[in-house]
Formats: C-alpha cells, sequence, structure tokens
C-alpha cells in the first residue's frame, strides 16, 4: 500500500531529528554487530512513539527521508513495519511471538466488489485451510471474521500496532477478537479493488510461523502452500464475491502482501476498464485509445490512463497504475512498458504517452482523479451522456 506523503515539509521534533540520525546510522553501517546497535535503538523509540499513539515524529521522518536519503528510508520504514505489525509477549513463563498477516484477493466484476462481515462458518473454513496449509504446527491463530476493503485497513502504524497487539493476545489465549464493525468506514466501489482476511499467528519465541520455515524449503514451499491454499480456499471466497473474477495471494505479513495486492491489482483495473467501456459504448477494445500520463510531486509516482473513444478526445473512463517500491519510471522495460503490454493484451493498440510529470490533480467535488486528454489538458472522465450506465468507477 503506497504511503501518503505530505506536500509541504513539517517542522522535525526532537524525536524526528533522533530518527533520522539513527537510521542514517544504521543505512551506513558497516558490520552486524553495528547493526543491532541501531536497530536497537531504533526499536526502541519507535515502540515508545507507537504505544503512545504518535505517529507524527515518524511520519515526518519518512517524509524527510524519501526526499532526501531513499537508503535510510529503506531501513527505517522496514523496521517501522515490522514493529508495528508484530508483537512479543508473556503469558505466564511463556514467551510468544505474534505477527499480523493478511490473506488478499483481488478481483474485478461489473457487479460492486463484496466486503464486510463473514459468517461464523466461513470464517472457521479459511481459519482452518490457513493452519493446515500455510502455517506452522503448534501455532495459534485469531481470524477477523470480516472481508476488508483497502478504506478499511489501518491507516497508521500505531493503529496496526494495535490491531496486531489485539489479534495476537486473542491467538494465544484462544479468546475471539472483539472489533466493532459498526464504525468501519464505507467501501468504494470500484470496477476492480483487492479485498483482505486478516489475522494474527503466535508461536513461541522462536518457533516457526509458516509451513516453508518448517523444511526450509523455500520458494518450493511457499509455492506448495500457495496451491493447497488457492485450491482450499477458494469455495469459500467465491461465496464471499459473488460475480467476481478474482485471484488469491499467498497468506503472508500484513505490510508484504498489502503492497503485493497493491501490484496485482493493476492490471484488472486496465481489464476491467477495458470491459466496462466495451459494454457501455458498445464499442470494441480497438476503437478504443488510451492516454497515458506520469503524475508526481517531484518524480512520477503513478501514471493515469484516460481512456478516449478513437478520433475523440473526451476522456470516457480513467485508470491509475501507481509506482511502488523501487520500481523505475526509467527503466527499460520499465512499469510504463509493463502497462502498455497489458493494454495491448486488452485489445488497444492506440497509445499517446505524454512527455514530462504532471502535478496530481483531483476533482475538487468528488475527489476522484483528473486525467489527460490527447491535448494534455486535465479533465474529470465522464461517460457521454448518450451511454446509458451509471459513472465510471475510478481505479
Amino acid at each position: 500500500m503506497a504511503r501518503t506523503r505530505s506536500k509541504s515539509a513539517p517542522r522535525l521534533t526532537r524525536d524526528a531529528e533522533r530518527l533520522i540520525a539513527l537510521a542514517n546510522g544504521l543505512h551506513t553501517s558497516g558490520s552486524l554487530t553495528e547493526d543491532r546497535f541501531w536497530e536497537a535503538q531504533i526499536a526502541a523509540l519507535v515502540e515508545k512513539l507507537l504505544e503512545h499513539g504518535n505517529d507524527a515524529p515518524l511520519d515526518a521522518t519518512l517524509d524527510h527521508l524519501f526526499q532526501t536519503n531513499s537508503g535510510a528510508y529503506d531501513v527505517l520504514i522496514e523496521r517501522a513495519e515490522g514493529i508495528s505489525e508484530s508483537v512479543s509477549f508473556l503469558q505466564g513463563d511463556l514467551a510468544w511471538e505474534s505477527l499480523l498477516i493478511a490473506a488478499p484477493v483481488v478481483a474485478w466484476s461489473k457487479y460492486a466488489i463484496g466486503s464486510g462481515p463473514v459468517a461464523r462458518e466461513d470464517a472457521q473454513a479459511l481459519k482452518v485451510q490457513l493452519q493446515a496449509h500455510v502455517l506452522a504446527a503448534d501455532t495459534r491463530v485469531a481470524l477477523v471474521p470480516y472481508l476488508y476493503s483497502i478504506d478499511q485497513l489501518p491507516r497508521h502504524f500505531s493503529e496496526l500496532r494495535r490491531l496486531a497487539a489485539r489479534l495476537g493476545d486473542a491467538a494465544v489465549s484462544g479468546e475471539i477478537p472483539r472489533i466493532d464493525f459498526a464504525r468501519m468506514p464505507e467501501t468504494a466501489q470500484l470496477l476492480s479493488d483487492s479485498r483482505f482476511v486478516i489475522a494474527s499467528v503466535a508461536a513461541l519465541r522462536g518457533k516457526p510461523l509458516f509451513r516453508w520455515q518448517e523444511d526450509a524449503s523455500g520458494h518450493a514451499g511457499r509455492t506448495a502452500s500457495l496451491e493447497q491454499w488457492i485450491a482450499q480456499a477458494r469455495p469459500t471466497i467465491a461465496k464471499m464475491l459473488p460475480g467476481c473474477v478474482f485471484e488469491c495471494l499467498l497468506p503472508d505479513s500484513y505490510y508484504v502482501n498489502c503492497r503485493e495486492a497493491d501490484r496485482r491489482v493493476r492490471p484488472y483495473a486496465i481489464r476491467a476498464g477495458v470491459a466496462f467501456l466495451e459494454n457501455t459504448l458498445q464499442a470494441e477494445a480497438g476503437q478504443l485509445r488510451a492516454v497515458i500520463a506520469g503524475f508526481g510531486e517531484e518524480r512520477v509516482d503513478e501514471y493515469r490512463v484516460g481512456f478516449t473513444l478513437d478520433g475523440d478526445s473526451h476522456v470516457a473512463h480513467g485508470v491509475v497504475w501507481p509506482l511502488y517500491g523501487r520500481e523505475d519510471e526509467n527503466a527499460n522495460p520499465g512499469p510504463v512498458e509493463d502497462l502498455v503490454a497489458e493494454l495491448a493484451q486488452c485489445g488497444v493498440t492506440e497509445v499517446k504517452r505524454l512527455t514530462g510529470t504532471f502535478e496530481p490533480e483531483y476533482c475538487d467535488d468528488c475527489g476522484a482523479p483528473l486525467f489527460a486528454n490527447p491535448d494534455a489538458e486535465m479533465v474529470h472522465a465522464e461517460l457521454p451522456e448518450e451511454a446509458d450506465s451509471p459513472a465510471a468507477h475510478f481505479h
């Protein structure tokens, strides 16, 4: 999941300045022994901030390092994510370690993509399949009986850590986690989107959490777990996503899988957008033109694709193709080539690529992203009046 970065640099607090120094120290460390020193210092400060719900210094530090030192940014965000998704605690004389995991599904449909509470028997079936095919023996698990949309996931490190702690305790104790689903934000209805089953797995300290750790089979073990998860869990997930084409991802740590789901949903957004226009405009994919423009503040953070009918400058629908991690828009082939290849696979062969980097703009009324038309003007994507269909969705 892409982090939201502030446009203006806030004043750095003492804690933020300390975090910058610690992250720089870890980034330039020359030994494992020195690494451990910096990591312990970072962990102590980040845990203190998150326990008090004080995300601001950490967010400010990450914003600063993203602009000034990508290496230090990488080491700090890796540790911030690890600290917020994993919790260690004692129960009696036993030391436990818990990890928040996500089981993502990427889907597209001409109908609404389901989300919300999961029936008790379905939640129990998913928990059984997790324990049978993904998690190590002797682990304990607590699964939230809810199918999350990305709009409903925790937005801050401290919020996620509270959830991780609550679920970790529930996993060890065997209690059913209590979460107020009535306060969940609404889900934006998109043509393609991700859904997440969230759980916590706990093991005695030093013991494996995942099945592939038990026999050190590495990639082969992950592959086998994914195959079994798809075979056994897919029927239950299909009940939760009626009328959807979907792909199951291997359950894994929360942040890793949020990013992986973001990447994997991008082709679905293109396919869904093209299918949507073919249906609503009664046009073939070969009659569509895609206008691709890069958007960002100092570099390209995302590509936006505006679809027009061949020979028309009116943008009928738009799709956002965000960049993540170390994706380099200047690589050859790079993410834009992947985007063009996906368009071609969908039958869209006329593609116009605009040069330069555009400032991200959004509609003042509805907040939808604006897209570039063939003349490089920023416009709202809207279906023609004669199209007999609801307003287009955006991703």
